[in-house]
């Protein structure tokens, strides 16, 4: 687990990094993003014992990054975005030389192997890392990140210079990874961090502007409805239909997808939902809608408006409030389960009134035939 208290950096005048706060749960891949400026190597630098900070801790599994740094950063493994090479050195004596730095206890030979062939550079084992092309430089970096299975990795640009295969498989490597690790991942190729990372923390100027999974920034920061529509029909009175709908702020439409057929990108009023409508006017001049989708913020496009828009502020809730919510849902489920006790006991006391009623039946059954067998019995006496 990664603990982040109140982090500042300050050069002179200038924080580079104001007052940071927040946790990396153990198992959890977080994606780390920011613009050119933003403090994002500088928050990293510091996680990792590089600089030192002005102010506020960083917990690295309980040790503080400053107090105990040796032991901070064994549970650490660190790849820089320009990895630590020796390029005089083979890939093997490099990794051997990392694992003797490390003071590594896992057997030597076994954990190289294994490492090796988690980054795909068994067949390069032999060679000398000047030689390599990029990408393969970039996995030799990955490797001694690894080297010591440390509990926590921090990965700055971990892909750069990978080919689409390859960066497919590093992106599965750090999914896989990230079951037994706690992962922070640094990345400019914002799908990548869409598709690996649980959470994104965003910073700009120094500051969390965003802290979330990207489907929950997605709700939070979305305030108009897009749609695409596909229709086949004359292309500017399908753009004047759309306009005089209800609800409807803009439509533009987009390059011609087949013939006669155009994309129309609708934005509507909050809650304006013009779905039926708009099928009611397309059917009545005989048009036809041939795809109906919304359209959805991509992580670029919350990353741009973040860091892009001065005015714009993103309601995060606070810890305070995360807890109040966490305890009114237990509250709200302590309550379910009372209710279905409560509900269970009337049950239970219904059966037994039941049960007490069909006894109380069976008995006054009982008497009444024993009383009619009696009554028979004394007038055959009598006849007698």
């Amino acid at each position: 687990m990664i603990e982040v208290q109140n982090l500042t950096k300050q050069y002179g005048a200038k924080k580079a990094v104001d007052s940071l706060s927040f946790t990396v749960n153990d198992g959890e891949i977080l994606g780390f993003l920011g613009p050119n400026g933003a403090g994002k190597s500088t928050t990293m630098n510091m996680l990792t014992g590089y600089i030192s900070s002005t102010s506020g801790k960083a917990l690295i599994n309980g040790v503080d990054i400053l107090d105990d740094p040796i032991n901070a950063k064994k549970n650490i493994g660190y790849l820089p975005e320009i990895p630590p090479l020796y390029l005089d050195m083979t890939v093997k004596d490099y990794l051997n030389f990392i694992y003797d730095l490390k003071k590594c206890k896992i057997p030597r030979k076994a954990h190289l192997e294994d490492v090796c062939g988690l980054v795909k550079i068994t067949d390069v084992y032999n060679r000398i890392i000047r030689n390599l092309s990029k990408g393969y430089k970039q996995r030799v970096g990955l490797a001694q990140a690894l080297i010591g299975n440390p509990p926590i990795l921090i990965l700055d640009e971990p892909t750069v210079g990978l080919d689409p295969k390859q960066i497919i498989e590093i992106r599965t490597l750090i999914k896989k990874l990230g079951k037994k690790h706690t992962v922070i991942l640094s990345s400019h190729i914002l799908p990548e961090i869409q598709a690996v990372c649980d959470r994104v923390i965003i910073i700009n100027k120094g500051k969390i502007a965003a802290d979330d999974t990207t489907e929950n920034l997605t709700k939070n920061i979305t305030t108009d409805h897009r749609l695409i529509a596909r229709i086949d029909g004359a292309r500017e009175e399908v753009l004047k239909m759309i306009k005089g709908i209800s609800g409807v702020i803009s439509v533009t439409a987009d390059m011609e997808r087949e013939k006669g057929v155009y994309d129309y990108e609708i934005e509507t009023k909050e809650d304006a939902d013009i779905r039926r409508e708009l099928f009611k006017r397309v059917a009545a001049r005989n048009w036809m809608i041939l795809g109906l989708k919304t359209s959805e913020m991509t992580l670029e496009d919350i990353f741009l408006k973040i860091t892009m828009d001065d005015s714009f502020e993103i309601k995060m809730k606070k810890p305070s409030e995360e807890k109040a919510a966490e305890t009114d849902a237990e509250a709200e489920e302590q309550g379910k389960k009372a209710e279905e006790t409560d509900s269970k006991a009337d049950d239970s006391v219904k059966t037994e009134e039941a049960d007490a009623k069909a006894d109380d039946g069976k008995k006054e059954e009982k008497a009444e035939k024993k009383s009619k067998k009696s009554k028979k019995e004394k007038s055959k006496e009598a006849e007698e």
